[in-house]
Parts: structure tokens; C-alpha cells; sequence
């Protein structure tokens, strides 16, 4: 992906990961559409960043998502990226009983569901341009999973594995399938998340992101360095020690 001229649709642009991206690539002179459930962030970031358009978008509700992909892509005719950042993370308790779904239900819906959907929503439009990108949004739980976020920690190896057979599907045509994997990164994902000690500064994990893409614009997994010990814990052999260290008894 290149890290400048292209028209891009940030889904969960309102705050964390999301926001700090369109902030980084707006003034890395890209056009920037951010979408997500709530008005007011989305609304604060483009008053903070003329120029930055918005759209509200529940990624959970496929006619809203329907609607909403036809609207920008009407709106904007060169629309070349999508990146896919929108979900939820929750606590679930599966030895309760009985063990409520509905938070499970929920982020499957959010996490996996909701990207499919936008982007065989999107696809038309962007094997229409001349070079597209299709920017999944994963994470080091999708190698080794935080074990209190079963669900969460399974849409993303699921939006990983669809990212790789997406690429290979779509290799033929203009579209790029890139997966960002974050580490912890300090946002609002959960509670006390954007406190976490352990947690990587956002606006550490933003600019080392942009640099990876600007030196590795053809890269299909984008790792900053603090997630490389879970992307690789299965393939190096230290897997159970990770899971260990991640998953330690209270």
C-alpha cells in the first residue's frame, strides 16, 4: 500500500487505533472517510482534522452496511482502500451458567461478519481502481489467545485466515489483502485498557506503523516489533510459555 494518494475508508475511526490512523494518513495527504457507531467521536475528529468526512456505520447491522458502502462509494468514486478496524473486546465467563451469548454473539457479529460483509460490499469498487488495498485489522491474540477474551481472541485468528485466503483469492486482480496485527496498544477497547502499563503508547504503535508501511509498501502483514512474540510464539516453539505468561492465574 502506498502511504500517500489514495481514498480510504477507516472503520472504528472515531477513537484508538482507528482514529490515530486517519489522523496519520490525512496529513500524509490521503482522502479519509472514518466510520463507526457513535456520532460524536467521529464528529470530534473531523472538527479536529478538516477535511477528515465521517459516516456513521454499525458494522453489526448488514443493511446498514449495505447502505453505507454504496453511499462512499458514490461519494467517493476513488475509493482504493478499506481498512477494517472496527470491533469489540469482552470478558466472558464461559463456566457461568448458564454462560450468556450474547457478548459472543456480539463481537462475532462485529469482528468477523462485519469486515466480510463491508468488504464484498466494496469489492466491485475497488477491483475498479487501478491499485486497491483491503487492510484487515487483526491481533496478537489471533496467535495466542487471552483466554477471559475466548471470542475476541477467535475473530481475530479468523479475520487472519480469511485475510490469507482473500489474498490468494483476489491475486489476480488490482486488490491487496494487508493484515495489521497490533500488540496491547493503550485505547478504549476495554476498560482500564487505555491505563494499561503493559500496553503500547498509541501514539508509538501509529508511528511505527506509518514507517513500516512507507519502507514496506508491499508487505502483507504489517508487525510492529512488541508483537513479533506472539506472531511468531507458535512457529518458534515457545508458544505454551507465551500462553503461560499471557494467561496467568489470579
Amino acid at each position: 500500500m502506498n502511504i500517500t494518494g489514495n481514498t480510504i475508508l477507516i472503520t472504528g475511526g472515531g477513537t484508538g487505533i482507528g482514529r490515530g490512523l486517519a489522523e496519520a494518513l490525512h496529513a500524509r495527504g490521503n482522502t479519509v472517510i472514518i466510520a463507526g457507531r457513535r456520532a460524536a467521536p467521529l464528529e470530534a475528529v473531523a472538527a479536529a482534522n478538516p477535511g477528515i468526512s465521517h459516516v456513521q456505520l454499525d458494522m453489526a447491522d448488514p443493511a446498514a452496511i449495505t447502505r453505507v458502502a454504496a453511499q462512499v462509494a458514490t461519494d467517493h468514486p476513488r475509493l482504493n482502500v478499506v481498512i477494517q478496524n472496527a470491533g469489540i473486546m469482552r470478558v466472558e465467563d464461559v463456566t457461568a451458567d448458564p454462560y450468556d451469548l450474547s457478548d459472543a454473539e456480539a463481537t462475532v457479529a462485529t469482528n468477523l461478519l462485519g469486515p466480510i460483509r463491508l468488504t464484498a460490499a466494496l469489492l466491485p469498487q475497488l477491483k475498479a481502481q487501478p491499485a486497491a488495498t483491503v487492510m484487515t485489522v487483526s491481533s496478537g491474540l489471533a496467535f495466542v489467545p487471552l483466554a477471559v477474551t475466548p471470542t475476541y481472541s477467535a475473530t481475530k485468528a479468523a479475520i487472519h485466515s480469511w485475510s490469507q485466503a482473500m489474498r490468494f483469492q483476489l491475486r489476480g486482480t488490482s486488490v491487496r489483502v494487508v493484515e495489521l496485527a497490533p500488540p496491547a496498544v493503550a485505547t478504549e477497547l476495554m476498560p482500564g485498557h487505555e491505563n494499561n502499563p503493559n500496553a503500547m503508547p498509541l501514539a508509538d504503535y501509529i508511528t511505527e506503523v506509518m514507517a513500516l508501511i512507507e519502507a514496506h509498501p508491499d508487505a502483507e502483514e504489517i508487525l510492529v516489533e512488541r508483537v513479533k512474540f506472539l506472531r511468531d510464539a507458535e512457529r518458534n516453539g515457545s508458544y505454551a510459555q507465551v500462553f503461560g505468561r499471557l494467561n496467568q492465574p489470579h
